[in-house]
């Protein structure tokens, strides 16, 4: 009876996967007119140019909405595989086959004694909460080869390290994995893969890391938690705007700058809290690692001046691969993760209008949203602290003489 139940979960997981990320395409081919803004159109006009210049062998290094690691090209590049389709449509189907690795991934991993298949129903769920943005951009590329890395940390450290350096090239965040592994395997694959394939793209095509400047200019992005501040200012007279800036929606004015500083000061703060919480781990099991990737990622997009849709495809990635393993500490933070989905959806695209107007709606989903993820945040930082890190035994104070023996007067 249980192989048998087994085999009908699996065939309804499936099942789910499968009618669900059907109506995605549907929505991105636009067979069905999703409300809101359109979100093909970064794929169909931004990405394109973009394939344009690089086919010549050189980076856009005069576009500063190009703030993509190097190995980005290969993701803007890879329609080309499909030669038969139009840009747009061959984008949209590898990003479809993204996910279906993705979700392969993750039932391999619910393989074993001390496995679960909660992983995977949670990447079932997660993906079509967030809508057509998911196949609009190539972050969900980026996380299928994050999750083969967390997958892989276990029995296979060089692969690992392999994937989280490859990751990193293609948009920097999967270098956050590395702090969640302590296997010198692993960090030696990553430096070897990292600098070869940094190196490789940097001597056959100019303009390589011209990213790191147009990254370092970005501003407050109107979905960020920081931009709460002037969602609210802007209703108490605050003469600032919003305005496309460096290819995302930004606050532009008075203070804007002092903000993005902050976020800078917490992303840094949230870095040395990972990096103490490495030092001071002693008690590390199979989950761990994944436990604490989840963590960092977690804390990075919070904490960044950007929290675009499509950041929403990490957290549901690796949350996943948490909840691959019975024992994750990791259930209520995925849980907040998923429930941020389906908001994340209606404040883009769904009511992107009221947002970027700064209205009662946009800014209640807004709260809404970046509530879950902070709240989200700090129960996994708590959880993983401690899960690991041993507490500190006090030492009992030894009792000195009372006053009146000190002050007794010998016979």
């Amino acid at each position: 009876m249980e192989p048998t139940a087994g085999r009908g979960a699996l065939a309804g997981l499936l099942g789910i996967w499968g009618v669900t990320r059907a109506a995605l395409l549907l929505c991105v081919l636009k067979v069905v007119v999703f409300p809101g803004p359109d979100v093909t159109s970064d794929v169909s006009v931004i990405y394109r140019g973009w394939y344009d210049v690089l086919v010549t062998g050189t980076f856009p290094q005069d576009d500063v909405t190009w703030q993509y690691p190097p190995a980005a090209a290969l993701a803007v590049l890879s329609p080309a595989v499909l030669p038969f389709l139009e840009y747009a449509t061959a984008f949209f189907v590898l990003a479809f086959l993204a996910d279906a690795v993705t979700l392969a991934l993750l039932l391999r991993g619910a393989r074993g004694a001390g496995r679960y298949r909660r992983g995977a129903w949670l990447w079932v769920a997660g993906v079509p909460l967030l809508g057509p943005t998911v196949y609009a951009r190539y972050d969900v590329m980026v996380t299928a080869v994050a999750v083969a890395a967390l997958l892989a940390a276990g029995r296979h450290p060089r692969l690992a390290g392999a994937l989280m350096a490859f990751g990193a090239l293609l948009k920097v965040w999967p270098a956050l994995l590395l702090l969640a592994v302590r296997r010198r395997a692993v960090w030696v694959s990553a430096a070897v893969t990292g600098v070869v394939v940094a190196g490789l793209f940097a001597v056959l095509m100019p303009g390589a890391f011209a990213f790191l400047g147009f990254q370092r200019d970005r501003g407050t992005e109107v979905e960020s938690l920081g931009s709460l501040v002037f969602h609210v200012a802007r209703h108490h007279g605050w003469d600032g705007e919003v305005l496309l800036n460096y290819g995302s929606v930004e606050f532009l004015g008075p203070y804007v700058s002092w903000v993005s500083t902050g976020a800078l000061f917490l992303t840094g703060a949230a870095l040395a809290w990972l990096v103490l919480w490495r030092l001071l781990a002693t008690r590390f099991a199979p989950h761990t690692a994944a436990d604490a990737a989840f963590t960092a990622v977690l804390l990075f997009t919070v904490t960044s001046r950007v929290i675009s849709p499509q950041y929403m495809v990490w957290l549901v990635g690796t949350a996943a691969v948490c909840l691959c393993f019975r024992e994750s500490r990791m259930g209520r933070p995925a849980a907040l993760v998923l429930a941020a989905c389906p908001v994340t959806m209606l404040e883009f695209p769904v009511w992107f209008g009221h947002v970027v107007a700064s209205d009662a709606l946009g800014i209640t989903l807004l709260t809404i949203r970046n509530g879950l993820l902070v709240t989200a945040s700090l129960l996994a930082a708590r959880a993983l602290w401690h899960a690991t890190v041993p507490a500190r035994r006090k030492i009992p104070a030894t009792p000195g003489p009372s006053w009146a023996e000190r002050t007794r007067v010998p016979s």
